[in-house]
C-alpha cells in the first residue's frame, strides 16, 4: 500500500489516504520532494495525544523513571485497598 503522495495525488487520492490511515500506517504528503503533512488514523492520533499528556505530566513520568530504576514500592493484588 502506497504511504507517500504528492499533494496532487492526495488530492485525487483521498479514499486512499483514508484506507491507509485506517490500517494504521501513516501517509506522508509532499509538495516538490519535501514533506508537508501526515495523515494519521484516529487510533494512532489518540496514542499521540496521550504520549503527549504523560509527557507532561512531571509526576507521571517521575513514576515511569522510578520504574525504570527499580525504585518505588509494590504490592500484591491482595496488599491493595478495597
Amino acid at each position: 500500500m502506497k504511504t507517500v503522495y504528492t499533494v496532487k495525488e492526495a488530492q485525487r487520492s483521498m479514499a486512499q489516504l483514508v484506507k491507509t490511515a485506517e490500517s494504521g500506517r501513516m501517509a506522508t504528503i509532499t509538495r516538490h520532494d519535501k514533506t508537508v503533512a501526515y495523515v494519521l488514523g484516529e487510533e494512532q492520533l489518540t496514542g499521540l495525544l496521550e504520549t503527549m499528556e504523560i509527557l507532561a505530566d512531571p509526576k507521571a513520568m517521575k513514576a515511569i523513571r522510578d520504574a525504570e530504576a527499580g525504585v518505588g514500592k509494590y504490592f500484591s493484588v491482595d496488599e491493595l485497598p478495597d
